[in-house]
């Protein structure tokens, strides 16, 4: 590092944003400042923003004129780097014996700190989840001498959606109908508040196959009916759902001589796979080996990327990468036409395609053409290059029109043992309508992992602060608890991969966070099937059932 150029290593959801940041900071100019951030083994949210650590470890090697590492403890994680704001809320329902909605009333409040304004939007859903004539949202904000909240996979959806689908399952039981059937009687294809239709909604499916998958039908609705062994069975189910959107991004793209393709972008890979999807779309559009390709990502150099929050990235990234495939596959069809032996000397470009990795006529097939690397020898250039950009969707004059979410159906099996007191999720089927996914591994992966989050969310995890001077008491993972192995249920997901006309040419939309959305009413619902117990607080406490056999 010289004095003047910083270089931090950093664990990064937003290498952009960070070197915007630390630049202001140190009083530097940005060119100045480089964050390379090439694997993150996860991120939730907390990895959003700069924190005070990294300016200390540049101010600090500033100083020193030499390198700094600066490794947070658990301690400092757990109370440094953000967390989910606690909430309280209400749902008020007014319904006919039928079902239908004739109101609902959605308050809400989060704890934030003394030093900022940070709003959990736990309404987000509620206008339009369900179709109902009478509907008002509000919220507020209680300070308290706590760190600083931030987002947390779900911000919003994940406890507003907790609130939302227990009053639901509480209704269904009310008007003695089953929970899905409510569900399906108020689905509806238009947002009502916003007076627009969905670009896509499969809500309906998702529910009909998750029924269909979990056995619903084999429910039998009385309380503690349903038995294995000595545990009793709970079946429940909740609805998700989770906004869909994309921001600015660029991508470039280099054919080269040797074969091979080059794909960057400053953006990052969470481990969500946006190396693996690049190379999928930068394979699928040329025909190129997945092999032959090559991503780099995670250092805010390269052009400006998206940060990786809010289930967009994927979504953002890929029109770009499209549009940086076609400008460099562009410069290889012009080169074609002006190489020296070349046997498409003197063509119009825009007769030409490349597919398979090879450069043919439009009206040939690939296996007649010649492999693009053999195009640029001809011309002794080393590599196309292409540049591709894509703007926000709310530049896309079509999106303007439409109301983008998300949808899905969690349907949890519990098994509450009362001999042993033991409590456990045992089964989970999540239906999913996502947009059309590109890649079914690692969105299974994504998933998988945020049940396991619900399931921690549900039966496990709470931060306990002390009243004194608000700093977690529970600031390890001896005493704060979170599922093991043990824990992990047996999962059944299932993608609807239906494409969403208005997110661009995949219809790809994000799915890091809807997967814990749903999650923990549907296991409050299923204790309440076992056990006849309303749990309203998480997460649930062995206390809460003690006594029911």
């Amino acid at each position: 590092m010289g004095r003047q150029k910083y270089t931090l290593y950093e664990s990064s959801q937003g290498v952009m944003n960070h070197q915007t940041v630390l630049a202001q900071v140190l009083g530097e100019s940005k060119e100045n400042v480089e964050i390379i951030s090439r694997y993150i083994g996860s991120g939730f949210g907390g990895k959003l923003f700069p924190w005070p650590h990294s300016a200390l470890a540049a101010a600090a090697a500033r100083k020193l004129n030499r390198p700094v590492k600066f490794t947070l403890n658990r301690k400092m994680m757990f109370s440094n780097v953000g967390h989910r704001p606690r909430t309280q809320q209400r749902i008020r329902l007014g319904a006919t014996a039928d079902g239908k909605l004739l109101s609902l009333q959605h308050d809400y409040r989060n704890h934030t700190s003394f030093g900022d304004d940070v709003r959990e939007n736990c309404g987000e859903a509620t206008p339009f989840l369900y179709s109902t004539a009478n509907l008002k949202v509000t919220s507020a904000l209680v300070r308290r001498n706590v760190g600083t909240p931030t987002p947390m996979r779900g911000p919003g959806a994940v406890p507003g959606l907790f609130a939302l689908e227990s009053a639901m399952d509480e209704l269904a039981i009310k008007l003695n109908k089953d929970p899905v059937e409510l569900r399906l009687s108020l689905d509806t294809l238009t947002d009502e508040e916003k007076n627009k239709p969905f670009s896509s909604r499969h809500l309906k499916e998702c529910l009909q196959i998750g029924a269909e998958k979990f056995g619903w039908s084999n429910r039998t609705p009385a309380i503690g009916s349903m038995r294995k062994g000595d545990a009793i069975l709970g079946w429940g189910m909740a609805c998700a759902s989770w906004g869909a959107s994309r921001g600015v991004s660029e991508t470039a793209v280099s054919l080269r001589s040797d074969g091979t393709v080059r794909v960057s972008s400053g953006t990052q890979d969470i481990g969500t796979g946006t190396y693996t999807v690049m190379a999928q779309i930068a394979s699928d559009k040329t025909g190129i080996p997945i092999k032959n390709i090559e991503v780099v990502l995670g250092d805010s150099s390269l052009p400006p990327g998206p940060t990786s929050g809010g289930s967009t990235a994927t979504a953002t990234i890929l029109p770009s990468v499209v549009e940086g495939v076609n400008a460099a596959v562009k410069v290889v069809l012009t080169v074609a036409t002006k190489a020296k032996g070349s046997p498409f000397a003197g063509k119009d470009p825009a007769d030409l395609a490349l597919s398979e990795g090879r450069v043919h006529e439009k009206n040939q097939s690939a296996a007649s053409g010649v492999p693009y690397q053999d195009i640029l020898r001809m011309a002794n250039v080393g590599t196309a290059d292409g540049r591709g950009q894509s703007g926000g969707l709310g530049a896309d004059p079509r999106a303007k029109n439409f109301s983008t979410h998300s949808f899905g159906a969690q349907f949890v099996e519990i098994e509450w043992n009362p001999l042993i007191a033991r409590l456990r999720v045992s089964r989970v089927v999540s239906v999913i309508d996502g947009g059309r996914i590109i890649n079914k591994r690692t969105a299974t992966n994504q998933m998988a992992g945020a049940i396991v989050m619900g399931v921690g969310m549900g039966l496990f995890e709470e931060t306990m602060y002390d009243p004194r001077d608000g700093h977690p008491i529970n600031d390890n993972f001896a005493d704060y608890i979170v599922p093991t192995n043990a824990d992990h249920p047996d999962i059944d997901i299932h993608f609807l991969d239906i494409p969403d006309p208005v997110m661009g040419e995949y219809g790809a939309r994000g799915i890091g966070e809807i997967g814990l959305a749903g999650i923990a009413p549907a296991i409050t619902a299923a204790v309440y099937h076992a056990t006849g117990v309303r749990v309203r607080t998480l997460p649930v406490r062995i206390e809460d059932l003690l006594g029911v056999a």
